[in-house]
């Protein structure tokens, strides 16, 4: 087994534990690796230092938030120069999070503005933005990295994934893309992942989403047919363990009648050959 979205403390927010333990925790279960994602901070050195001291496979990489200087180049150049393996368009700071109310990094200090951050096409006319937009697509195409939308809207994640394949990047994954954000639905999601677009279910969806049901997420397991990857995405003090919290999505899955064993497939294989070079 082989999680590609799970969160450990140190972290803005509260976390059920640290590196360390998260990376006991996987070890327990019998799991080969996993990847660690902030959304604040690189987490490539941190997965470096796990991945000496565990013997798993840690990976790390960068979101592209305000903390990072957004969508920055030389942020994911030193990244993936340093062993980073995944890059995840803006989340915290993306304009959908605005919208929806979710958290973000100015509810912690009433002093930090909040701007937000996009892409074409909701990116506003900015020759440089749009740049350094380019820029980190071409990174991510030259050191063969993953591509994962983050928490864009629909209309971004499909312009990611036109610019995905122009430069031929081969390792691109809609960050569950039913979640509040970006919201899109079963059709979209399945003509995104005919087109070669891996697609996320994660069991924070399972456990936290408002108004998402079994039923749905089996759906949207159907719609991303074998580009299917099932994550964790846990780490939260009101979630069980990641590994805890990955085999339970299963299970909700198998019941809805899905095939178990496509399902640890898109837990195990289909990730770590996603993910590892």
């Amino acid at each position: 087994m082989f999680d590609v979205h799970v969160h450990a403390a140190p972290d803005v927010l509260e976390r059920i534990g640290y590196d360390d333990q998260i990376g006991a925790s996987y070890a327990a279960a019998g799991y080969s690796g996993f990847v660690l994602k902030a959304h604040h901070e690189s987490t490539v050195g941190r997965a470096s230092a796990l991945r000496r001291s565990s013997g798993l496979d840690v990976v790390g990489g960068i979101t592209l938030n305000r903390a990072v200087g957004g969508i920055n180049p030389a942020a994911v150049l030193s990244a993936l120069s340093t062993g980073g393996r995944v890059v995840w368009f803006p989340t915290a700071d993306a304009h959908t999070q605005e919208t929806a109310g979710l958290p973000r990094l100015g509810d912690l200090d009433e002093r930090l503005d909040r701007s937000v951050l996009s892409v074409p096409p909701v990116l506003p006319e900015d020759d440089a933005a749009v740049e350094d937009v380019g820029f980190v697509l071409d990174l991510i195409a030259e050191h063969d990295a993953v591509l994962c939308t983050g928490h864009l809207s629909g209309d971004e994640c499909r312009w990611l994934l036109d610019q995905a394949q122009a430069r031929d990047i081969g390792r691109f994954l809609l960050t569950h893309p039913s979640y509040t954000v970006p919201g899109m639905d079963v059709r979209e999601i399945g003509e995104l992942a005919e087109r070669g677009a891996h697609v996320e279910i994660t069991a924070y969806q399972l456990l936290h989403q408002p108004g998402m049901t079994p039923v749905r997420l089996a759906a949207v397991a159907r719609a991303a047919g074998p580009r299917l990857v099932l994550a964790s995405d846990a780490g939260q003090p009101d979630s069980p363990e990641p590994p805890s919290a990955l085999a339970e999505l299963i299970d909700v899955l198998a019941a809805e009648g899905l095939d178990p064993g496509r399902l640890r497939d898109a837990a195990a294989h289909t990730p770590r050959e996603l993910v590892l070079p």
